[in-house]
């Protein structure tokens, strides 16, 4: 494999110095590229879409054809573990993803299987392999799963949810089903990153969409205990080269001191925390990744660079931070808006970053 041309993400995550802050985008290939949409299209369906490697490639590049991104992510969706567990998934129009066969109760949870991703993720594995050729080591490839309780979010209640009633309601009428779910989730999630570093992904983050939702001490036993044991479970070196952890748990921003302590290299941040007190939190444990409001972005371009001053500012000097949204951007985004953000980080952040 080539070595990586640009590595400032890598270094950042990894707290090293670095000349700029890097920049990257949750949801960089998708909706708001007129491009995304024409293959999309082409693809008859999102999950064809996903599940064709060459496809998959393509809209992996698509944006940085067009920015100056410091990193590409897989394209892919956080539930492809629960339909290789057999659960059914498919997307109707304007409702999101669903699933054919819920989990309802601990039958379902004991006959649910530990997926091997070489066989039934091979789309997954053979595009990560794919899109890091492509790059011709130009830029980091990031690999990503949903968190294990996040997973369990969508299997249980079928499909997205407001009030997480079916989810919660498991979790608390039989913990020991919902963590013998869980433990299955956590085991297939850490099987599914391993195979995508094998493949070629050089940093993979965890996506807990849904961690937000617990109370406190629910969501350290159900939530990121078993982010922990992804954690243990992931090979982080390949041919010497560290391959950094990302933990992202949207809502998350309360229960900063304990993430940092779940082993992870970086943890993402959402638009509702302040990234000066969350490092003052965290010290110098983790790097933190974000964390600019996406609807920010519909503004005037002047107004999304003073947006981008505002969190170069706030996290100040120094290694350790990787500009993102606090969230994925969202679909309607005028492209040129992006390209005023990317510039501007790449403008604005060296200052940061002299000894």
């Amino acid at each position: 494999m080539l070595p990586l041309k640009n590595d400032t993400f890598i270094r950042a995550l990894l707290k090293q110095p670095v000349d700029r802050t890097p920049v990257w985008m949750m949801r960089q290939a998708g909706r708001y590229l007129p491009e995304y949409r024409q293959i999309r299209e082409q693809a008859g369906s999102f999950l064809n879409l996903c599940t064709n490697p060459e496809l998959a490639c393509e809209v992996t590049l698509q944006p940085l054809r067009r920015f100056n991104f410091d990193a590409a992510i897989l394209f892919s969706d956080i539930l492809t573990i629960p339909d290789a567990m057999g659960l059914g998934l498919y997307f109707t129009e304007g409702e999101g993803p669903k699933f054919k066969k819920p989990v309802c109760n601990a039958a379902d949870v004991e006959q649910l299987p530990i997926p091997d991703p070489c066989v039934a993720l091979r789309y997954v594995v053979d595009a990560v392999s794919l899109i890091r050729k492509n790059l011709q080591g130009s830029v980091p490839l990031i690999g990503f799963s949903g968190s294990p309780w996040t997973l369990a979010t969508y299997m249980v209640e079928g499909g997205s949810s407001k009030s997480f009633q079916k989810v919660k309601g498991l979790m608390y009428e039989q913990p020991a089903v919902m963590h013998l779910m869980l433990d299955k989730l956590a085991q297939a999630v850490a099987a599914y990153l391993n195979a995508q570093i094998e493949a070629g992904a050089q940093a993979v983050m965890l996506f807990d969409t849904w961690g937000g939702m617990l109370s406190s001490e629910d969501y350290v036993e159900f939530s990121l205990y078993y982010a922990k044991q992804v954690r243990a479970l992931l090979k982080t070196e390949v041919d010497g080269q560290r391959i950094p952890t990302i933990l992202f748990t949207k809502g998350g921003g309360l229960w900063l001191e304990t993430m940092a302590d779940a082993g992870y290299d970086a943890l993402g941040l959402d638009w509702q925390t302040d990234i000066h007190h969350a490092r003052a939190r965290v010290g110098h444990k983790v790097a933190l990744q974000g964390n600019m409001d996406p609807v920010s972005l519909y503004a005037r371009p002047e107004i999304i660079i003073e947006k981008v001053k505002t969190v170069l500012d706030k996290y100040g000097s120094g290694s350790g931070h990787v500009f993102n949204l606090g969230h994925g951007i969202l679909p309607d985004i005028n492209p040129d808006h992006v390209k005023a953000m990317v510039d501007a980080v790449h403008q604005y952040s060296p200052t940061y970053h002299h000894d």
